[in-house]
């Protein structure tokens, strides 16, 4: 991996470098170098209703794992710019991008992408992919770790790789050793049986002392990807104890919202999507989308760069929508005003930003520069909606700016 890479993700990151809280926030960038979200961990469904795409809107988003991109891809726009720092996850859009394009069809593409663990994917991305990879891509996935290609993860579960994938394995360890099966969960029928299942086998771990034990220390969620900065700000919600708002977001993911309907539930306890032929999939998985998926994916790219720099080369007035998931949780002041200055000079009239924050407070009041933040309307009846309906759980809040112009 290139230095300038490494230099981006500490500049991201890295906001006090001279003692320990620094030496947590280097580590945690060097994390990035790899494959952290083998699937995006924000609703898709809640970003687009927020968007309200048309076949006018030129996005902006984070890439993370891309199923938003792609999903976005699904809607129609005129393009879809995503970014990432991350090396890997830049390998996995473009891979994702590519599939779309060129494997034969949707009972194809969910095979790859849906299943992701069939040894017959090897062939589907040597026969229909491969060919059409960009080099660097294919150099990422071909690329021998330590003993198989690493496209071989598509053909052994794809889903329980990177680092999320390892911090489930974490979770479902503590699970058994406090006796917890996840089988009548995914089998439950109602949100009541949910919820007895919750009360009676979930709540009584958040007491076990191991559970209090790893949640005090900072590098703990790093494989949720939260730094220290968003660490800090979740303890603040819990008065400085993060281990309430942690029981209460896996509350809401394991009770809110039907198990039938909600992916997010099913790839935290069964570490897969439900198998079963109406099982909730991402929308860029649905069968339904697969046409428009195919048809619009070459208005996609994704590049390895930071926000701030791609649309500091974007025209005044050329974009309608920003996607910044949580990324603003990790900045400092400053680059949070850089960010927000190249936005309010992208935007055409009406554009909408989205985001996400670890607490639930906006974070933008106080800390952009009035004269930028001015020209920005907060959306707070949307912001409640996006933030209930958020199938994922793991946010403080959801949040949506209307540009006036």
């Amino acid at each position: 991996m290139s230095i300038s890479v490494q230099a981006q993700l500490d500049a991201a990151v890295l906001q006090e470098a001279d003692h320990a809280t620094g030496r947590l926030e280097r580590l945690f960038s060097r994390l990035f170098l790899g494959l952290v979200y083998p699937q995006i961990w924000e609703d898709p469904v809640v970003d687009m209703q927020a968007l309200e795409i048309t076949p006018q809107d030129n996005l902006v988003c984070i890439a993370s794992g891309s199923c938003n991109m792609l999903s976005y891809l699904a809607a129609g726009p005129a393009s879809v710019t995503a970014v990432d720092l991350s090396p890997a996850h830049v390998a996995l859009g473009r891979l994702k991008l590519t599939a779309a394009q060129h494997l034969p069809d949707y009972a194809a593409f969910y095979q790859f992408f849906g299943c992701a663990d069939l040894a017959s994917n090897a062939d589907l991305y040597d026969r229909y992919i491969q060919p059409y990879l960009d080099a660097p891509s294919r150099s990422f996935w071909e690329a021998r770790a330590p003993f198989k290609r690493r496209i071989s993860v598509f053909q052994r579960g794809f889903y329980r790789r990177g680092l999320l994938g390892r911090f489930l394995g974490a979770v479902h360890l503590v699970a058994r050793l406090g006796r917890v099966d996840f089988a009548p969960l995914l089998a439950a029928r109602t949100l009541q049986e949910q919820q007895a299942f919750f009360d009676l086998k979930i709540a009584p771990l958040f007491d076990m002392w191991l559970v209090r034990t790893l949640a005090g220390f900072r590098a703990a969620l790093f494989g949720l990807g939260i730094p220290p900065a968003q660490y800090d700000k979740l303890a603040a919600d819990g008065d400085g104890d993060v281990l309430p708002v942690l029981r209460e977001r896996v509350r809401k993911l394991m009770c809110d919202f039907p198990i039938q309907k909600n992916y997010f539930a099913w790839q935290a306890f069964a570490r897969r999507y439900d198998p079963s032929p109406a099982g909730a999939l991402p929308p860029y998985l649905q069968q339904h989308n697969f046409t428009a998926l195919r048809r619009h994916a070459s208005k996609g790219r994704i590049v390895n760069r930071a926000l701030t720099d791609v649309l500091a080369e974007a025209p005044d007035g050329s974009k309608q929508g920003y996607v910044l998931l949580d990324a603003q949780d990790w900045m400092n002041d400053q680059q949070l005003n850089a960010l927000w200055d190249e936005i309010t000079r992208t935007a055409s009239p009406g554009a909408r930003v989205i985001f996400r924050t670890g607490g639930t407070a906006d974070i933008l009041p106080g800390r952009v520069k009035p004269e930028t933040l001015n020209r920005w309307t907060y959306d707070e009846m949307e912001s409640a909606r996006g933030t209930a309906q958020d199938r994922s759980a793991i946010y403080g809040g959801f949040h949506l700016y209307r540009f006036q112009g």
